[in-house]
């Protein structure tokens, strides 16, 4: 049996598949209560090591948010690669911590079974050169300054469906939109990535729970000079206090600001369809025209509100919705047959992704 895991600061997500079914887990669960006050990654892994009830496992694959220049694709978790990830550790303060504490743990728990690192960073890199640079020197980005993307292994997952469901779709100019607590969006052509919004940390882009997003950087120099802040302190404002919980002063949860009828809440909401809507353009320029977009992510997948809104904002790029499809929810279509550009809703399985990663690398 393969497991993945996907570790955060309070809880692990795990699954487990039979090697000759991917497609569905056998089994899956949420480990909750990790960090302060509760129990360890060590502890949670532990726990669940005895709730598999005697299950063999055969390998582990785990979520790692950045890769860096390191790896184009997962990798068996050795000395080095472990050293690697934590390396990378402050261009994803949010995730890698927590990540790495996952794989120790897992290490711990299943001696001698192999391990396999997955990275969302991965599946950007085949992304043309003009996508991945900055306009910085030459030197800087030889240094590993550029822009990576992130959510990878849900775009991987998206990809996959759309391929099966509407294959012609898929051959042609399709952005997905991942909207979950982290946000961002993803230009593809016949299947490769073309551009994406998130860049060298997924602070960049669209704003979500708590990242501001796209920053003009000189904000962060007054912050530095004019107001006296640190570093840690610059990172703890854009990472962790801003986006939808800045905006509003209420929460990083869209399904408590939809709800809200404060201002403020109004206008996290506002913000965030503004800029779905000017980074769809952004995208469908890159790729010169678009055929069809996909919704994705927790608030992708069940924010009916936001969809109506982005679908009947985009109708200059030729979307006409079908409110009745939008209000039904579950995967699938959701504009008319005669819209020029066709949406969809798709749920993203990034574990069957994992899944199928790491039997590639055992």
């Amino acid at each position: 049996m393969l497991l993945t895991i996907n570790a955060g600061s309070s809880s692990i997500k795990y699954a487990l598949f039979d090697a000759a079914n991917l497609g569905v887990a056998s089994r899956a669960g949420v480990l909750e209560g990790l960090g302060v006050g509760g129990a360890s990654h060590a502890q949670a892994l532990a726990g669940l090591l005895q709730q598999l009830g005697g299950e063999t496992i055969d390998a582990v694959g785990h979520r790692v948010v950045h890769g860096g220049t390191f790896f184009d694709g997962p990798a068996r978790v050795n000395a080095d690669v472990l050293a690697r990830i934590e390396a990378l550790a402050p261009l994803a303060p949010l995730h890698q911590p927590h990540n790495l504490a996952g794989l120790r743990a897992a290490m711990a728990a299943f001696p001698g079974v192999p391990q396999v690192a997955c990275f969302d960073t991965a599946f950007h890199r085949s992304m043309p050169a003009v996508h991945q640079r900055f306009a910085l020197p030459q030197a800087l980005h030889d240094s590993g300054i550029r822009r990576y993307g992130f959510h990878g292994l849900s775009y991987a997952s998206i990809r996959s469906q759309l391929q099966q469901a509407a294959p012609a779709l898929a051959a042609g100019r399709v952005v997905v939109a991942h909207l979950g607590n982290g946000a961002s969006m993803c230009a593809l052509h016949a299947g490769q990535p073309v551009a994406t919004t998130m860049s060298f940390s997924p602070l960049d882009g669209l704003p979500s729970g708590t990242r501001c997003g796209r920053l003009d950087p000189a904000v962060v120099l007054h912050l530095m000079r004019q107001q006296g802040m640190t570093a840690d302190a610059v990172e703890q404002l854009l990472a962790r206090e801003s986006g939808w919980l800045g905006l509003s002063g209420l929460s990083s949860d869209m399904r408590q600001l939809l709800a809200s009828p404060a201002p403020a809440s109004q206008l996290a909401v506002e913000h965030l369809i503004e800029h779905i809507l000017a980074e769809l353009g952004a995208l469908a320029a890159a790729l010169r025209g678009l055929d069809a977009l996909v919704f994705t992510g927790g608030v992708g997948e069940n924010a009916v509100a936001i969809r109506q809104r982005v679908l009947e904002g985009a109708a200059w790029l030729g979307v006409e919705v079908d409110s009745a499809a939008n209000q039904r929810g579950g995967a699938g279509c959701i504009t008319t047959p005669g819209s020029r550009v066709a949406a969809w809703v798709l749920r993203t399985n990034e574990e069957a992704v994992i899944a199928a990663q790491t039997l590639q690398c055992c």
